[in-house]
């Protein structure tokens, strides 16, 4: 068994990872993979958006499964280039994708279906969305339309602050074509929750559910990132709100699309928010979440590639998919500067005894060694009985790897041990 994992960051490592453990698979390809990965798979510098060349590769190599990870392919349409040329992918068409490529598309959708989420509006020129601010409730979120590498969102506390985000998105055009439009929507309040799923478009297999940290610094403070770490499951995310969102918000979502005539297949991601008035959908994405598939498949027991398979093949319903009584916490360590600017060519060192915990998102290959040449550079995931014993684990293997210039957060998880003390009464 021949298969293709396309992408080449932290998450893709993880996956790869996991793939492993399936001993049918003889040879695992990553378009492009990164320095890290290059341990686990065999990299192919194509880029994962280069589509004619990874359908071409595909064929020429006769593979047999492709997992697509990224948002950007999936939108672009690769898993329906791949199945068109005879190869079966884990992985939504591109017109399920766009749940994630069009927030318009995702507002409209919950609105059409009585799914819960914030109020909002659309706007598509910038005159009317300022004049809109004059009134709108303060706080207020501002989101493009389109794809934004994860950027494209902006909580706004002030007018002011929301005027400026208009402006650099419609005007500025700080994101490209994705601000053509923008939503404009309600602040909620509450804690927020991730859950992936794995879905054929007729069956919802929810995996544990977990909690990001996106702020750069401790105490969430700092400028927002891509994710500076993980911990599963998260401790708000109970029975009575998981069976709660399974009826009111994962169930009818798959519905919705399918009576859009745009049935999904894959990995599709619920960030919720558990509101005063109950679960709400913040955001979908049409894919593995990056950082918490780091922390999402440690736990898993069953065989990734056998529910990818699948998935794929509309029979989840009679695939087992269990996941350890246990916890699992990601440790993000970054380039000094992230999310900004920052110095690249560090030379990476992990010591033996840790590489099996760690996921390498941005480092490459040079003269054989490993070096830094992204933001977030690595993660350092542990799994433990308890929450607490995960965080320790993590934290002490982290302390064991060394670059020049790494920084990262010294209080993932903390909200989570003060979440999980309240609930029990501590």
């Amino acid at each position: 068994m021949k298969i293709i994992v396309v992408g080449g960051g932290g998450r893709e490592h993880a996956i790869i990872k996991k793939l492993k453990e399936n001993k049918d698979i003889e040879k695992i390809y990553a378009l492009p993979g990164n320095g890290g990965i290059a341990e686990d798979a065999e990299c192919v510098a194509i880029g994962a958006c280069e589509l004619d060349q990874i359908v071409d590769f595909a064929k020429e190599k006769a593979i047999d499964f492709a997992v697509v990870a990224p948002d950007d392919p999936l939108v672009l349409g690769l898993v329906d280039r791949l199945e068109d040329a005879g190869i079966p992918c884990f992985g939504p068409r591109a017109n399920a994708a766009i749940i994630e490529g069009s927030k318009v598309f995702s507002k409209g959708l919950m609105k059409k279906y009585g799914i819960p989420t914030a109020e909002y509006r659309v706007f598509d020129d910038a005159e009317s969305a300022l004049g809109y601010l004059d009134s709108a409730p303060i706080p207020t979120v501002i989101k493009a339309d389109g794809l934004a590498l994860g950027k494209g969102v902006i909580i706004a506390f002030s007018r002011d602050e929301a005027k400026i985000a208009v402006t650099e998105i419609m005007r500025d055009k700080k994101f490209g074509k994705s601000g053509d439009k923008i939503v404009i929507e309600e602040y909620l309040e509450g804690p927020e929750v991730s859950v992936l799923a794995f879905t054929d478009g007729k069956t919802v297999k929810p995996m544990v559910s977990s909690m990001d940290h996106k702020r750069a610094g401790d105490g969430d403070k700092g400028l927002n990132t891509g994710g500076m770490g993980t911990i599963a499951p998260n401790p708000v995310y109970t029975e009575s709100v998981a069976k709660e969102c399974m009826e009111t918000i994962f169930l009818p979502t798959i519905q919705a699309m399918n009576s859009e005539g745009r049935t999904f297949k894959g990995c599709l991601y619920f960030g919720l928010m558990i509101t005063k008035d109950g679960p709400k959908v913040i955001e979908y994405n049409c894919r593995f979440g990056d950082p918490e598939t780091q922390v999402v498949l440690p736990l898993l027991e069953s065989d990734l590639f056998t529910v990818m398979k699948a998935t794929a093949e509309e029979k989840l319903a009679e695939t087992e998919v269990k996941f350890k009584n246990a916890s699992c916490c990601c440790v993000i360590m970054a380039s000094a500067g992230y999310p900004l600017s920052y110095k690249k060519g560090y030379e990476i060192s992990i010591p033996e005894e840790v590489k099996d915990s760690v996921v390498v998102a941005g480092a490459k290959l040079e003269n054989g060694r490993l070096v830094t040449s992204g933001g977030r550079v690595l993660g350092v995931t542990a799994v433990g009985d308890t929450l607490a014993e995960a965080i320790r684990s993590a934290y002490e293997n982290t302390g064991k790897i060394h670059f020049e210039n790494a920084f990262y957060r010294k209080d993932i998880g903390a909200r989570a041990l003060r979440e999980e003390q309240k609930n029990s009464g501590i």
